[in-house]
């Protein structure tokens, strides 16, 4: 029995672990299958070397197989005894086992693997990496048949264990710089943290000194309010007991008059001559009259001076806060509390920072009709018949909005015909049809020209042609503070036709000057 076991062990292939098939011999001395070495081979082929699997002896070029006939007759003998299989031996290695890669024969199965040697050892050829102070550093591992995947790709002569040792040097010094990175974002969150403290602690500071600012200025409006309607009162007081003396006197001078009146009248009615004659001698002669003999009424305007002297000052206090507010709002826009945003990317994040424009009247041209709540602007043939006021523009058919505008803004403006959507400062120009009053023509304001042809872009009468979809929809986002101004084409979609980065040294305002119409349109 020992003899036949030892027959099939020799008549064995180490690859395939089962009795040769078409037994050739290899230049080293070792048989194999035909098949088993050629799919062995063939694996090796993108190295330019071939080995053999139990020796690993190395070949080049490719050795030329051929049938061992001598091995094959004795293969066919041994079959022939009915000996098809060998006694289980648990010892040895099955097609699902790791296999001794220094076993020769029939393979036992291996107990460890070694990354440094790329080979899998039973327990007698494993001895030597316990013994020998050589392979003390050598790394163990459970069997594995994968180990050629542990040579490195770039190295083949370098194991996995040496290649993840300087991989890991470098993971640790990423890891190092991810850990600083982390350091240094908390280090950040934390003053942020801070900064979001000292700017609630700013913003309640603040409200509360503006709440009683403002409640003093209010006081102090209403102290004026009662101080006018004391003095109106007062002076109702004075004029009034005036006229009610003068009143009374004349009633007095009518009763003495009536008197007088029946006295002369009762004389007259005496029929006696002689009578007569004898009582008119005794009639007291009429006192002259203390008063005009017509009191002139002035028309009902006895207090209205005050009335337009209060209108008057309401106007002016208008006019201060106006300007007031646009001084806090740009002061408020320069107050650095966030991190700086991107430009929106769809219709949707413009429409975040939509405002609703109105028209000031007070600018527009004469020949300017605005409607839809000033949200409109038309042409007309027949001056309108506005006040004459400073803001109002001459010479071009210009409007400027009541809005000024400082930190991020979106609006749309609907057109027909050719026109300018733009913004200007405040102090351009307003008389005359010179360059310092027209929209993109100055260094006051900034123009998108657009006609049937096309698009042109203004700036101090320096004229830029720009192409891009024709569309009835402008679109303008403007962000002050960063010095970003920019034109959409808006349709179905955005499309930007020019995009300006300054630097805005004052507030702005929308406008547009017309050939026919333009609307603001509301957010929506």
């Amino acid at each position: 029995m020992e003899q036949n076991q030892l027959d099939r062990e020799t008549l064995s292939c180490s690859i395939c672990l089962d009795l040769l098939k078409d037994p050739v011999a290899i230049p080293c001395g070792h048989s194999y299958c035909m098949k088993c070495i050629k799919n062995f081979w063939d694996e090796e082929d993108h190295k330019g070397i071939h080995s053999c699997p139990q020796c690993r002896e190395t070949f080049t070029p490719r050795p030329v197989l051929k049938k061992n006939t001598m091995l094959a007759a004795l293969v066919e003998q041994l079959k022939k005894t009915g000996l098809q299989a060998a006694p289980a031996d648990l010892c040895y290695a099955g097609p699902e086992d790791v296999a001794c890669d220094f076993c020769s024969g029939r393979k036992l199965k291996a107990i460890k693997s070694c990354l440094v040697c790329l080979a899998s050892f039973c327990e007698k050829h494993l001895q030597p990496h316990y013994d020998s102070a050589a392979f003390k550093k050598h790394k163990l591992v459970e069997p594995s048949k994968n180990l050629q995947e542990n040579i490195c790709s770039r190295h083949d002569t370098v194991s996995a264990a040496a290649e993840r040792t300087e991989r890991q040097r470098e993971l640790e010094v990423r890891r190092e710089n991810i850990q600083q990175r982390i350091q240094d974002r908390e280090k950040d969150v934390k003053l942020l943290q801070q900064e979001l403290e000292a700017i609630k602690h700013s913003a309640d500071k603040t409200v509360e000194d503006s709440e009683k600012i403002f409640t003093q200025l209010i006081r102090l409006i209403q102290k004026r309010s009662s101080d006018v309607k004391q003095q109106i009162r007062s002076q109702q007081e004075t004029e009034g007991s005036r006229v009610k003396e003068l009143q009374e006197k004349l009633e007095q001078e009518i009763t003495e008059l009536k008197r007088k009146d029946a006295e002369l009248k009762q004389l007259s009615d005496t029929e006696d001559h002689n009578q007569f004659l004898h009582n008119y001698p005794s009639l007291s002669a009429l006192s002259e009259s203390t008063h005009s003999s017509s009191i002139k009424i002035r028309p009902l305007s006895y207090f209205e001076d005050v009335t337009a002297a209060v209108s008057e000052l309401r106007d002016q206090l208008q006019d201060i806060l106006r300007d007031a507010w646009t001084n806090i709002s740009l002061r408020l826009t320069e107050v650095d509390v966030s991190l700086s945003e991107p430009e929106p990317k769809s219709r949707a994040g413009f429409l975040r920072y939509s405002c609703e424009i109105t028209l000031d009247p007070n600018t527009a041209y004469s020949r300017l009709l605005l409607s839809e709540g000033n949200r409109k602007v038309t042409v007309i043939n027949k001056p309108q018949s506005y006040s004459s006021h400073p803001d109002r523009f001459t010479g071009w058919y210009q409007v400027l909005s009541r809005e000024s505008l400082t930190g991020r803004c979106y609006w749309e403006v609907e057109r027909r015909e050719s026109v300018y959507v733009a913004v200007a400062y405040k102090n351009i120009s307003r008389a005359g049809g010179g360059n310092e009053c027209g929209f993109g023509w100055n260094d006051k304001s900034w123009a998108l020209y657009c006609y049937q042809g096309g698009y042109k872009f203004g700036h101090n009468n320096i004229w830029t042609s720009i192409s891009g979809p024709g569309s009835s929809r402008v679109g303008v986002y403007l962000d002050h503070r960063a010095g970003i101004l920019s034109f959409y084409s808006v349709s179905e979609t955005m499309t930007l036709l020019h995009r300006v980065q300054t630097t805005f040294t004052q507030p702005l305002h929308a406008g547009v000057c017309v050939g026919d119409s333009a609307e603001f349109c509301k957010p929506k």
